[in-house]
């Protein structure tokens, strides 16, 4: 069986430039063989560890079990919606919605365009 949570661990520390002995440190792991062990597949680490990987690096926890392809996934995006808009007039968030909405259609047809489909 592939270990996908395996590869994407060590994916993730790599990416960080971090060593295993760090993030087990970060994580509050007291030995570094027990995340080792996450990353060679041999054993898995339980729920509540991983969101607290998937905190670390900024992930989902889906990304880190394989169940999505991107690390940063729809959630991220979605969650840039929210972005300090309290501080916002009514006017000037429906400038922006509208803004963002535009440019979401602009990248669709873009797409779109580039893989040759009309529908």
């Amino acid at each position: 069986m592939e270990n996908i949570t395996g590869k994407r661990l060590e994916f993730l520390r790599e990416r960080k430039g971090w060593t295993k002995s760090l993030v087990a440190k970060k994580l509050g792991i007291k030995t570094v063989s027990t995340y080792a062990n996450w990353e060679y597949g041999l054993r898995q680490p339980d729920s509540e560890m991983l969101v607290k990987i998937a905190n670390l690096y900024d992930v989902s926890v889906d990304y880190i079990l394989g169940r999505h392809e991107h690390a940063e996934g729809k959630e991220k995006v979605q969650g840039m919606w929210f972005y300090d808009m309290d501080n916002l007039s009514e006017k000037d968030f429906e400038e922006i919605e509208e803004e963002v909405r535009e440019y979401a259609e602009f990248l669709l047809a873009k797409k779109k365009k580039r893989s040759g489909k009309d529908s």
